[in-house]
């Protein structure tokens, strides 16, 4: 209360308290009802109802507040007093920008407690910055309508079906890509508006809401819909238009109640006559009766030859002037147009771990996925090749996007990218168009606006932020130039936990960048919103700093003396001749670069755990990870039916793309011939978007007979990445600096080893095996002996999975039971026997035992296989032989 006096007293003292103003407050209390959206300082009246008539206002039903008020952070927290409120609207666009664009309110979230309105039946959240739909909404038991339209929400809660007793919900104008399937348990809805979003598929479910009347589609990319909407007898508005539909059900025209189907621009080239002779079916824009056109970039339909490729890592394909579609195993596609070859070409590719020395990540840049090499480099390809890349979809919010990032050799650049998500996965894929080929891989980098300054000037805002412009004036270049400009918003609690400051604010980082490097001949005007609680009207301009940052962030000069200011009621302008980092900061401090600097520094750095697990079965299989901090709870829950182990690390930070290493010490060891270990430590490299774990086998040269082995895992960091601030790199120096975490491994009293007696073993003898071929190393009867100690109960699946028939499984089963470890010789060494003349069965078997869900012998055979890649290598290179230019030798090598 308190602080909500100060705030009321500020605000006189900026001008706008007046003598009249309590009864003017007061006169907005009608009955049950507060309608204070109407007033530029509606707020401002409810703090001072809720102080003076406490008592009135907890008994109000109907509230209305606009989101664009400076204060709306202040009156959330007392909304939750407010327990026989029925409806509550929190909009924006009750504020206009400088063009006349309504502008959007400032909330983002709502508090915890929100949940505790039992009686909230109605609530309006639409024109906001919602990116997420906050949790407490889905605990409000009595909501019947909620409309969040004109947000910013990528995706609805898994659980959203809980709100059982919703009728009404508008999500219009978003940016939604999928939708949770529990949505077909709101068995009360009547009305569902979901236009102008990002779908591209339905689920099934959609056809469980047996109640909805009117069901509007309309604006999203929906190439088709599920057959279940037919279910929907109440149904009598259906608005599908301007989506990418090639075909609807014709079960459609059998819904009893339908009154209006909207079909209209779409890409229907046929439609089924039930639905035709409708008379309230409109088709208006519609290529209907036209022939599907041949082939271009683009349609990736084409009637060229599709080839699937088996192999994991690497390999090689042949691409004629024909053209063709290719498959990968591991989810990549490309597509060759005919003509994009003149003559047969030999494709070679490999899927390689990213490597921080030479893939290098800008500021805020996230990696999703691995590097994708193809060959030969540099040959021109006559038309565009289409490339499709999967990669983990992001956390991030609306500031980033997804692009794909190609190396030339010498320098990394973005390619033109389309991204399109898959449903029920967290894989999306990106789509890239080239001419050559060379390394490619998908990012997610601060979304990035450009454009082209000519000599007549012009302007330039960002679609993250449309508050921060940059204006060109005429005559600011002779020469047209291409200037970027990139945005990261931070919040003020964000500010507030890194500085331990509540009286520090921020506005969002804005990053300038151009193509010349010559500066304008005229300032250029920059348009940045004022901090977060920080107005024209209650401005303390001695507080308000102007920071000039270098382009890697290390150094943060106040400019503010330097710089014109100019100030609106919601926003800074200046002017500058130069481009790089400006922020803009509202502090009493007078020396505010080293706490911006500390800042910018750690918005790069995430929060991570360190867990080391041990498989039940075995608990010489060792599961290492660095999970970041929200993923914690997630992974241990997948992991806890096969693996135990210790609590995780405390929390320690890292960069994006930074090393670090896992010792196995006192009494613990590994394999030292492991291509990933270094000097016997395993190296890892944290990308928050990757998987950061290795599934590995330990041993120990302690006695274990008569005794089991404690030991422990420690976590160091590595070679300091050149990109991170120098402050932080001082910091990582020292030996006990590098540590990070350490936790305990427990080894049992040793089993007898199948391996240690050179006789038969359990009445099998194993003649001599070598699976695979030269180049890549081969499979030996050591190392089928070493898979054989780690498969367990699930032989059966793997033995299906490698190819064996039902007969054999049975047959090895019988002739070996009450013997689980016979069970399993006899099913990999009869797979061996039957594929000891293929040289692909190597990976095979990686395949076959990823499809069984072990993960962790598909990579030890891998790391065996790279293992002996590297070594024929050597050995070429040592007897001074080069690789013939041979494309059937090539192809080898590769494979």
């Amino acid at each position: 209360m308190q602080k909500m006096a100060e705030l009321l007293g500020l605000r006189d003292k900026c001008g706008e308290g007046t003598s009249g103003a309590p009864a003017l407050a007061g006169s907005c209390l009608a009955d049950n009802r507060l309608n204070l959206d109407v007033y530029p300082d509606g707020c401002r009246r409810f703090l001072q109802l809720f102080k003076e008539q406490q008592g009135d206002v907890v008994q109000v039903e109907f509230l209305r507040l606009s989101s664009n008020d400076c204060l709306l952070d202040t009156t959330l927290g007392s909304l939750p007093h407010l327990k026989h409120l029925k409806s509550l609207v929190l909009k924006g666009g009750h504020a206009r920008d400088e063009f006349g664009s309504y502008q959007h309110g400032s909330l983002t979230s709502l508090p915890p407690d929100f949940g505790n309105l039992r009686c909230l039946t109605h609530l309006d959240l639409s024109f906001n910055r919602l990116s997420t739909l906050p949790s407490c909404v889905l605990h409000l038991p009595s909501l019947r309508v909620l409309l969040v339209s004109h947000n910013s929400l990528v995706t609805l809660p898994e659980d959203f079906g809980c709100l059982s007793k919703l009728t009404f919900f508008s999500a219009m104008k978003n940016q939604l890509k999928d939708l949770p399937q529990s949505i077909g348990e709101l068995s009360m809805l009547q009305d569902l508006d979901l236009s102008e979003n990002a779908l591209e598929l339905l689920p099934q479910e959609v056809g469980n809401l047996h109640n909805c009347t009117e069901l509007d589609l309309s604006g999203n990319r929906l190439s088709s819909i599920p057959d279940s909407l037919a279910n929907l007898k109440s149904l009598r508005r259906l608005h599908l238009h301007s989506n990418l539909l090639v075909t609807v059900p014709a079960s459609l025209a059998s819904l009893p109640n339908l009154s209006r189907l909207d079909l209209q621009n779409n890409c229907l080239r046929a439609i089924p006559a039930e639905i035709q002779a409708l008379p309230f079916v409109h088709v208006r824009g519609n290529p209907l009766g036209e022939t599907e056109p041949s082939p271009q970039a683009g349609n990736c339909k084409a009637s060229a030859a599709v080839v699937i490729h088996s192999c994991i890592s690497s390999g090689s394909f042949t691409v004629t002037s024909e053209g063709c579609r290719v498959v990968l195993a591991c989810g990549i596609h490309f597509y060759f147009p005919p003509g994009a070859a003149s003559d047969p070409l030999r494709i070679y590719f490999r899927s390689l771990t990213p490597d921080p020395q030479w893939v290098k990540l800008r500021h805020h840049d996230v990696l999703l996925s691995r590097v994708l090499e193809l060959q030969p480099h540099g040959v021109q390809f006559q038309q565009e090749v289409q490339i499709w890349m999967p990669y983990i979809s992001p956390q991030t919010p609306h500031q980033h996007e997804v692009v794909v990032r190609t190396f030339s050799g010498q320098s990394w650049s973005d390619l033109r990218t389309r991204v399109k998500g898959k449903r029920k996965s967290k894989k999306c894929v990106a789509h890239c168009c080239v001419l050559h080929f060379s390394w490619f891989l998908v990012v997610s980098r601060l979304v990035q606006n450009e454009c082209r300054v000519p000599a007549e000037g012009t302007l330039l805002f960002s679609t993250v932020d449309p508050n921060i412009k940059v204006v060109f004036p005429p005559g600011v270049t002779k020469e047209p130039r291409s200037v970027k400009l990139q945005v990261l918003p931070v919040s003020a609690e964000e500010i507030e936990e890194i500085t331990a400051n509540a009286g520090c604010r921020a506005s969002p980082l804005l990053y300038l960048s151009q193509d010349s490097t010559v500066d304008f001949l005229k300032p250029v005007r920059i348009q940045l919103p004022l901090p977060p609680g920080v107005t024209g009207l209650n401005l303390d301009r001695s507080r308000l700093r102007i920071l000039h940052g270098d382009l890697e962030g290390q150094t943060w000069n106040d400019i503010t003396s330097e710089v014109v200011l100019e100030f609106t009621h919601l926003y800074a302008v200046f002017e500058v001749t130069h481009f790089s980092w400006y922020w803009l900061w509202y502090t009493t401090k007078n020396y505010i670069g080293g706490i911006a600097k500390k800042v910018y520094e750690r918005l790069r750095l995430y929060q991570v755990n360190f867990i080391a697990l041990q498989r039940k079965k075995d608990p010489e299989q060792v599961l290492l990870q660095c999970v970041p901090k929200h993923k914690v709870d997630p992974v241990l829950k997948k992991l806890q039916d096969r693996y135990r182990g210790p609590e995780p690390s405390d929390m320690v930070e890292m960069f994006e793309g930074e090393q670090f290493f896992a010792a196995f010490e006192r009494g613990i060891s590994i394999d030292m011939d492991r291509p990933d270990c270094v000097d016997g430590r395993l190296l890892f490299i944290f990308y928050s978007h990757l998987k950061n774990m290795k599934e590995i086998y330990v041993t120990s040269p302690v006695d274990r007979k008569g005794q089991a082995v404690k030991g422990q895992v420690s976590f160091y960091r590595g070679a300091v990445p050149d990109s991170i601030p120098e402050d932080a790199s001082r910091r990582r120096k020292g030996p006990d600096s590098l540590w990070l975490a350490t936790l305990p491994i427990k080894l049992p009293q040793l089993k007898p080893r199948w391996d240690e007696n050179p006789g038969p073993l359990y009445g099998f003898s194993f003649p001599p095996l070598n699976l695979g071929n030269a180049e890549t190393g081969y499979l030996t009867q050591a190392n089928l002996l070493s898979i054989a100690r780690r498969v367990g109960a699930d032989w059966q699946s793997i033995g299906l999975n490698l190819g064996l028939t039902y007969q054999q499984i049975e047959r090895i089963g019988y002739n070996n039971r009450e013997d689980l470890n016979k069970q399993i010789l006899d099913m990999l060494f009869s797979w061996a026997q039957q594929n000891l003349e293929d040289p692909d069965c190597v990976s095979k078997l990686i395949t076959a035992m990823k499809e069984s869900g072990r993960q962790d012998i598909a990579d030890e055979v891998e790391a065996i296989i790279e293992l002996g890649r590297q070594k024929y290598s050597e050995s070429i290179r040592r007897v001074g032989l080069e690789q013939q230019s041979s494309t059937e030798d090539s192809a080898i090598a590769m494979m």
